[in-house]
């Protein structure tokens, strides 16, 4: 049995990750999907404090506090900062680290120096009474809500998504651990409705290995349009 750590992006909560549950632990693995502060059942914890290290003590601690060995930890979207950043900090509990679609930093960096557009986001909420608040991505003529183009799976995602912080895109990772150097990683990027401004994958992994890169032939919350084609996927790393 394997330990499944799959954390949110920007917005989102851990209740995204519903339909990928069931396979996973169908297979026998156990599955943790929290909300990080500040979303879900923890969004009455926003505040302009809470950012990045935040997040990264989030699931830090859980893995603490539960003890958690051998996970396959997952980050989606702008939980590729925080993921690098857990790794940095427990690398003997990480068994494999998965950026799904996500941003991939390098030490020192922050999301607006791995996605300069975010800046922008930034400086629209400046103009708003809550300037430290980043409301919900809107919804695109071409790609729908976050990559998700079904009308009932768009109402239901609306129903999960709350604003984000100016502080969660400011602060920097920090990844000065030789140790996390050592953990395989794989990358899966969605291909439908792709960001021209993503950063692409290294093509050699920190431990020396080639680079493991999969697709999956969905838009960006592929793990509401596309649970079944992303768990197979991780099912391989279990």
């Amino acid at each position: 049995m394997s330990t499944y750590l799959l954390v949110h992006g920007a917005w989102h909560s851990g209740a995204a990750w519903k339909r990928v549950i069931p396979p996973l632990t169908e297979a026998g693995h156990r599955v943790l999907t929290p909300s990080l502060t500040g979303h879900g059942d923890q969004a009455h914890l926003l505040s302009p404090t809470t950012g990045l290290d935040t997040h990264v003590e989030d699931i830090v601690r859980l893995i603490k506090d539960e003890d958690l060995t051998d996970v396959v930890l997952v980050g989606h979207s702008y939980a590729g900062m925080v993921v690098a950043s857990v790794i940095n900090e427990v690398p003997e509990r990480i068994a494999h680290l998965v950026y799904l679609d996500a941003m991939i930093p390098t030490d020192g960096e922050n999301a607006i120096d791995v996605i300069p557009l975010t800046q922008f986001l930034i400086d629209q909420a400046a103009q708003a009474d809550a300037p430290w608040r980043i409301p919900p991505l809107p919804e695109q003529p071409d790609t729908g809500l976050f990559g998700v183009t079904d009308p009932a799976d768009k109402a239901w995602l609306r129903t999960l998504l709350s604003d984000a912080t100016v502080l969660s895109f400011q602060q920097r990772v920090r990844l000065d651990n030789p140790a996390a150097d050592r953990i395989p990683r794989t990358h899966i990027e969605c291909t439908v409705g792709a960001p021209p401004h993503r950063r692409p994958v290294p093509p050699v992994q920190p431990n020396g290995t080639p680079a493991q890169r999969w697709e999956l032939a969905t838009g960006h919350d592929c793990m509401i349009t596309a649970p079944i084609e992303l768990s197979d996927l991780l099912l391989k790393l279990g």
